[in-house]
């Protein structure tokens, strides 16, 4: 019963229906992680003042750093699952989901010694001086030095709650962490509470990663017999097609977030340079382009279980027409989204911080940030198709040609032709090319499946 229940969305459900179920909890739960970065932003921008919300901007690198502990575990061993689902291989689903928390364990506990060890390097690397690196290394300690083991776990565990079907699960347990980290916030940083300013925003997030945490724990533990997901250190076993299963999807995408990490800190260290405004109203801008951004992103994940399971069981034109529809819908509502920002750029960065200069910054950077969403859209789609179907050197050849080969290039070209401004439009220039590439390559998928 256990099995024909969990399998039914992914075999007989229209597929409207599926998607909805599977990505509207993903796109909800991401959401409320964005609404959640953005109230870091938020309340430290009501102290108005520049520094402290420049920490939060130079420390995000290292949380996004995070991402790539998760995709290794949490997206690896996620496609690892499902795919033993449609082969009906339960052992597999087992084994896969224990080696994917404690190896997620053991990386948090390692990243978190690393960074308290190399604290200053690390800080000077992110390009905090001395006037943002007492603010910086206050925000990173609880978010990073004490932080980094819940919210790496919490993450890695939702996606494997999510393999199996039981997407609301998945996004409640993050969704929770979210919301308490919202209510804390005002507590921690403003004057009227505990007037921590940065810290407290850092304090705010560790403290709410904890409770996504414990929920997921919770949660297996009441659904022990009900699950596929299992943590009991019996289970955690190093076979040779389970490591190299997870580690194929994982690895590649767990670069390609290293060099999202590469490719924010040298846009960073850029935007330093023109001082502490320029660095505030980028951090803002790249703040409130994360909501569509995590929107599409939080489709393309969520459809993976289906996209997953009916690639091994062999539905491929299940397959097929599950990825169709999700590009139809997710590019109709970037379209008007990218309308919405480039018209009302000035006010949406003023809600975070009313100051002229930065107004006057971010309004420029958010326009040129959102021209490339919908062709951004079109990149998380393919590249969530190729995590689900074991395709990890496609994902990683995306990855490197994203940073390595346009990006990167762009940043310095941009800023040495259009000084400061330049640095907004890099990411429209690499994903435009992007765009390109994933349409052909899922084409030349799907003709290679029908034959």
């Amino acid at each position: 019963m256990q099995e024909e229940n969990k399998t039914a969305l992914f075999e007989n459900i229209p597929i409207p229906r599926a998607v909805a179920k599977l990505a509207v909890p993903t796109i909800l739960s991401s959401l409320v992680m964005v609404i959640y970065n953005l109230a870091d932003t938020y309340f430290v921008g009501m102290i108005n003042d520049p520094i402290q919300n420049a920490a939060v901007t130079l420390a995000a690198p290292v949380l996004l750093a995070f991402n790539a502990v998760n995709n290794l575990f949490g997206v690896g061993t996620s496609s690892m699952m499902s795919r033993a689902l449609g082969r009906k291989d339960y052992d597999t689903v087992y084994k896969s989901s224990a080696f994917g928390f404690y190896c997620a364990l053991l990386s948090g506990l390692i990243f978190s010694l690393a960074c308290t060890v190399f604290k200053t390097p690390l800080l000077r690397l992110l390009g905090a001086d001395a006037d943002t690196l007492a603010a910086t290394s206050d925000y990173m300690m609880w978010t990073v030095n004490f932080g980094a083991v819940p919210a790496i776990l919490n993450v890695v565990m939702a996606y494997m709650v999510r393999s199996e079907g039981s997407s609301l699960h998945a996004s409640v347990g993050t969704m929770s962490g979210c919301l308490l980290n919202m209510i804390l916030d005002p507590v921690f940083i403003l004057p009227w509470g505990l007037n921590m300013g940065a810290a407290g925003a850092g304090l705010a997030t560790f403290l709410s990663n904890c409770v996504a945490f414990l929920y997921f724990l919770v949660l297996v533990f009441v659904r022990r017999k009900n699950t596929f997901v299992c943590i009991l250190p019996q289970k955690f076993c190093l076979r040779k097609e389970i490591v190299l299963g997870i580690c194929g999807v994982g690895i590649p995408a767990s670069i390609q977030n290293l060099l999202n990490v590469t490719g924010m800190t040298i846009l960073n260290n850029f935007t330093a340079g023109f001082g502490a405004d320029a660095v505030a109203a980028m951090g803002i801008t790249q703040k409130i382009n994360m909501v569509p951004m995590n929107i599409a992103m939080g489709l393309s994940q969520g459809i993976m279980p289906l996209v997953s399971y009916n690639y091994s069981s062999g539905n491929h034109r299940r397959m097929k027409d599950t990825i169709l529809f999700t590009a139809k819908v997710c590019l109709g509502f970037i379209v008007v989204v990218v309308a919405g920002y480039y018209i009302g750029a000035g006010p949406l960065i003023t809600m975070f911080m009313d100051n002229e200069v930065i107004v006057a910054y971010g309004s420029r950077f958010l326009r040129g940030f959102c021209i490339g969403l919908p062709f951004l859209c079109m990149d998380f789609l393919a590249v969530g198709v190729f995590q689900a179907v074991g395709m990890g050197k496609e994902a990683l050849l995306f990855a490197i040609m994203r940073k390595i080969l346009l990006e990167i290039p762009a940043i310095y070209i941009l800023n040495t032709l259009f000084p400061l401004y330049g640095l907004a439009y890099t990411q429209f220039t690499a994903e435009v090319v992007l765009a390109a590439a994933a349409v052909i390559v899922l084409g030349r998928l799907f003709k290679r499946l029908e034959k």
